[in-house]
């Protein structure tokens, strides 16, 4: 396993991160077990979990099985979804951090998290309140990094300003959707996150299984997160496109190429892309978990790599293309 330090921290953390989404729900506690033990003895060390996964299952059970190595692991959990019908049980308010922040600590069995995560930009309360809050965690020793999740560049940008200015811990890390069907951060996340030296961990970086290869054109599926889910990011709606397709045609030439799954393909091109510190990786079964961890420890050839990149481009749009023209090349 390789590592990596976490944005602009001395973090280091392993090149996978351990997703715990389905923990207690999709995957019974067993087999999650069985998960938690393989990844920290193949050299992973980073969890993530949240409050609402599965209830707060997911993150009983992944307390109880880091408790006897948890000074191997970074730990990392996320606040502000809703967790309790209550007017205030929802949100990035000083109140819901607070509160939340003792809950997750009582079920994952454990004095202090690792990476205490804004799950998503809360428009409802001032980010002053929000971040002065997790500062004071911070300071309390509860949290030990702070980090947020699934913001637009004006909203980083805005919470970086406010907590250099303040003097306030500052976000290491944003998690995001990234992965070859998901490339929007490309547009300005990944550039203000090098420049900021922010580490981003995608999340859903296969598109939600979409690129294990396991999809076909014109057949609609009725398991797996792309057959269950609805609505939402991880939807069949929004995965069954021909420009997907396209994308998803090259990942199969390639991973037939390399001898590779389209699973680990994917994962391991998503591994070299600009501020990709630890795609954050789920598996329902033990198998997925063996084959995604097979993703490490190798590199894509450059020309193999470049026919991704260029399958998965985003269009050239204003004002990038226009910037880009007055580049300096000296």
């Amino acid at each position: 396993m390789e590592y990596a330090y976490l944005g602009k921290s001395g973090l280091a953390v392993s090149r996978l991160c351990l997703g715990s989404m389905t923990f207690g729900g999709q995957t019974d506690e067993a087999e999650s077990a069985r998960m938690i033990a393989a990844f920290l003895d193949q050299g992973g060390n980073f969890i993530d979990t949240a409050d609402v996964y599965t209830e707060g299952r997911s993150e009983e059970i992944v307390g109880k099985y880091i408790k006897d190595r948890r000074s191997e692991v970074i730990l990392a959990t996320k606040v502000r979804m809703r967790t309790s019908p209550d007017v205030n049980g929802f949100g990035a308010s000083r109140k819901r951090i607070m509160d939340g922040v003792d809950a997750s600590l009582k079920r994952l069995g454990t004095d202090y998290i690792d990476l205490y995560q804004i799950h998503v930009w809360d428009a409802d309360t001032p980010v002053e309140e929000t971040l002065r809050a997790l500062d004071d965690l911070v300071t309390s020793g509860k949290v030990r990094y702070i980090g947020c999740s699934n913001y637009l560049s004006w909203q980083l940008m805005k919470s970086l300003g406010i907590s250099d200015f303040r003097g306030y811990s500052r976000y290491i890390s944003l998690q995001q959707q990234y992965s070859l069907v998901n490339r929007e951060a490309d547009r300005e996340l990944v550039s203000l996150c090098a420049e900021e030296k922010v580490g981003i961990i995608p999340w859903a970086p296969l598109g939600g299984g979409f690129l294990t290869g396991k999809y076909r054109r014109g057949e609609t599926p009725s398991e797996g997160r792309l057959g269950t889910a609805k609505t939402g990011e991880s939807s069949w709606q929004y995965r069954a496109e021909d420009k997907n397709f396209a994308i998803l045609d090259t990942v199969l030439a390639v991973a037939e190429e390399t001898g590779k799954t389209p699973a680990q393909v994917s994962l391991n091109w998503l591994l070299e892309q600009p501020c990709i510190t630890s795609p954050i990786f789920g598996a329902s079964t033990f198998a997925q978990f063996e084959e995604n961890m097979g993703s490490v420890d190798w590199r894509l050839p450059q020309e193999l790599r470049q026919r991704l990149d260029e399958a998965s481009a985003l269009p050239d749009e204003y004002p990038a293309r226009f910037l880009n023209k007055f580049r300096r090349n000296i």
